[in-house]
């Protein structure tokens, strides 16, 4: 083991502005509800262009909501990449629907619109499309599609707050239908857990409100029932607790002032990153075309990168052994949906989508989050180089 501190893959940025925010919540007369919870979803919806912004308790209660406002049902099946979060396809079963996994480019884990046009039927509703480690997918070709076969477009922006599409914000409505956002701490604005959805639609904006609060509605111009006096409120659907206390919304205040400072870092270092590894044959970051034209730009939630692991002679978990003993953490995003046994007992095989089965054969994310030095970077890429120069362990049995 080494005496360096430790690099994590991820991690939160937080600093005495955000501990004030706090403190003065705490102090005040609202921990739960109150002006907080609109306050921070008008800061979003103007940072990112969007109509609406609604926050609830974190990114998988976003993409229940989203199934829940697009009202899929038993029955309808929904396209979901087999490489993401087990979240994006399990808000299609929390509603009954059945989730479609879509094969991905093995170079760089998004969607594969070709294989997508296989699988549509007359049970299919809609698409969730996700912003894998920051960097956009093709949205005009995404929304082409959805038009196409008459689908809600839902794009998967946990990963993607601050990325840019042809020069807008990810989220800002002119291609999805819906976004969700994830405020985990390893995301790029943390409100400890928290998700939200953005969308232009006020019907989609409606339901995604009652949803989060148990189905009520407390706005005079949606009730069914004669109001009563200023205590009334009437449930309409079935929903959910999943709000977001005042305590987590001036937190994502305060981190969002900062969100531009954030993104920006996290560039500078995957530009860093870039410019090591060229010189690594083997190892190549994780980038699209569009990217590399300007067209798009990543958030960088993570930096991943695809490592030929045969070529080396290693294997992936002797590389990541061999990261951990230099104080360097690393993880795999991520193990493919369908390979997971619930959706295996469900009849999913992994010979379906040789992609996927590709692109996680090879991927490795290394450390990436605003307080990480450039010194920090060279420190890992020579760690991995390192790594993956080591002779493979001897097998004692075999001797």
């Amino acid at each position: 083991m080494t005496d360096l501190p430790f690099l994590p893959y991820g991690r939160q940025t937080i600093d005495d502005s955000d501990i004030e925010a706090v403190v003065g919540v705490l102090r005040s007369d609202y921990l739960t509800t109150g002006p907080m919870i609109p306050a921070f979803e008008e800061a979003l919806a103007e940072r990112v262009g969007a109509k609406h912004a609604v926050v609830v308790s974190n990114g998988t209660a976003a993409l229940h909501a989203t199934a829940f406002a697009a009202k899929i049902g038993p029955g309808d099946e929904v396209l979901v990449p087999a490489i993401t979060f087990v979240a994006s396809a399990n808000c299609v079963r929390y509603e009954g629907g059945e989730p479609v996994f879509v094969d991905v480019d093995p170079q760089t884990g998004l969607i594969d619109l070709a294989h997508a046009e296989t699988l549509v039927t007359p049970k299919t509703k809609a698409i969730i499309p996700v912003h894998l480690n920051g960097a956009p997918v093709d949205l005009t070709a995404c929304r082409a599609f959805a038009d196409r076969h008459n689908l809600v477009l839902i794009e998967d922006a946990a990963h993607a707050l601050g990325a840019t599409f042809g020069g807008e914000p990810i989220g800002n409505g002119r291609y999805g239908d819906m976004a969700i956002l994830s405020f985990h701490p390893v995301k790029h604005i943390t409100t400890g857990e928290g998700g939200a959805i953005l969308t232009e639609d006020d019907e989609l904006a409606v339901r995604l409100r009652r949803f989060r609060d148990h189905g009520i509605e407390r706005r005079a111009e949606h009730f069914t029932e004669p109001d009563a006096g200023p205590w009334h409120y009437e449930q309409i659907e079935l929903g959910y607790n999943l709000r977001l206390s005042a305590i987590q919304c001036v937190l994502g205040i305060n981190q969002l002032r900062r969100l531009g400072d954030f993104v920006g870092k996290r560039q500078a270092l995957a530009a860093r990153y870039d410019a090591l590894l060229a010189e690594v044959p083997g190892v190549s970051p994780v980038r699209t075309a569009a990217m590399d034209s300007g067209h798009d730009t990543s958030a960088y939630h993570l930096y991943a990168v695809q490592i030929d692991f045969a070529e080396f002679g290693r294997t992936r978990s002797e590389v990541m052994a061999a990261l951990r003993a230099a104080s360097i953490g690393t993880q795999v995003h991520y193990i493919p949906v369908p390979a997971q046994p619930y959706y295996k007992a469900r009849g999913h095989k992994m010979a379906d989508f040789p992609g996927a089965q590709r692109y996680f054969d090879g991927a490795l994310s290394l450390p990436l989050y605003p307080t990480l030095a450039l010194t920090d970077v060279d420190r890992v890429v020579t760690a991995l180089k390192n790594a993956l120069a080591q002779p493979a362990a001897v097998d004692q049995r075999a001797s």
